[in-house]
C-alpha cells in the first residue's frame, strides 16, 4: 500500500459523518464540487474548499489521514500554480488549485467514512434508472471496484520503483523509474481481465461451439 494515499480508505469511526446517509455524503460531495468547477469564483471555491475542510476534520480521523497528500500531488499543484501565473492570472490560479483541492478532499470525506460495498451499492442504485439508455448498473459498480482497488495497487507501485531505484542510485534516471510502473501496470491490468473472464464477467453474451453451430444451421442458405 502507498505510505499516503490520494482518496483514502475506509477508516471506522462514530463521528456525525460517519453516521450520515451515504445518499447524503454523494449529494454533499457533487455539491462542494460543482459549486466550485460550475462558477469558478475564487471566493466560491475556497469557501467550498474551507467547509470541505471542515467536514473531512469533522470526521475525527486525524489531521494527517484527513489532510496529508502524497508529495507528487503537491509537485503537480506547483506546476500548475506556476503555468497560471505565467500564462494566466493569479484568480485563475486560485481557482484551480483550490477546485483541485476541493474534489479531492471531498471524494475523500465519502471514502474515509464510508464502507467500500456501502458505497458500491449505493453508485448501483444510482445507476439503476439509467438502464433506458442501455447503462448496466452492475456493471457500473463492477467498475467502480475495480478502479477502488487499481488506485491504491498503482499508488504503491510508484512507491516500491522509486525505492528500488533510490537503492540503486538511480533515482534521478526517470527512465528506471516510470517504466517498471508502466510493466506492473500492464500486468495489473492484464491480471483483471484474465480473472473477470475466468468468472464470466464483462461479457455479454458467451459464445461457445454449440452456439456458433446453432446459429449456423439456423442461418438462412445464400
Amino acid at each position: 500500500m502507498s505510505r499516503v494515499e490520494l482518496f483514502g480508505l475506509y477508516r471506522p469511526g462514530d463521528s456525525w459523518v460517519h453516521r450520515m446517509p451515504v445518499a447524503a455524503k454523494f449529494a454533499i460531495m457533487f455539491a462542494l464540487s460543482l459549486s466550485g468547477l460550475i462558477l469558478r469564483q475564487w471566493p466560491v471555491s475556497l469557501a467550498a474548499l474551507a467547509f470541505s475542510v471542515v467536514l473531512l476534520l469533522s470526521s475525527r480521523l486525524g489531521v494527517r489521514r484527513c489532510l496529508v497528500l502524497p508529495p507528487v500531488f503537491w509537485v503537480m499543484i506547483a506546476l500548475l500554480v506556476g503555468y497560471q501565473v505565467i500564462w494566466g492570472s493569479v484568480a485563475t490560479a486560485i481557482v484551480v488549485v483550490a477546485n483541485l483541492l476541493l474534489c479531492v478532499y471531498a471524494a475523500r470525506m465519502l471514502v474515509l467514512t464510508t464502507p467500500a460495498p456501502v458505497l458500491l451499492d449505493a453508485l448501483v442504485a444510482a445507476a439503476r434508472p439509467l438502464r433506458v439508455v442501455g447503462v448496466d448498473p452492475e456493471r457500473v459498480g463492477l467498475a467502480a471496484g475495480i478502479m477502488l482497488r487499481s488506485i491504491p495497487h498503482l499508488l504503491a507501485s510508484f512507491d516500491e520503483v522509486r525505492d528500488a531505484a533510490r537503492a540503486r542510485g538511480l533515482d534521478r534516471n526517470l527512465l528506471a523509474r516510470v517504466s517498471p510502473v508502466v510493466v506492473q501496470a500492464v500486468a495489473y491490468a492484464h491480471a483483471t481481465g484474465e480473472a473477470l473472464a475466468a468468472r464470466g464477467l464483462g461479457e455479454t453474451e458467451p459464445v461457445g461451439p454449440d452456439d456458433l453451430n446453432d446459429r449456423r444451421r439456423a442461418a438462412p442458405p445464400r
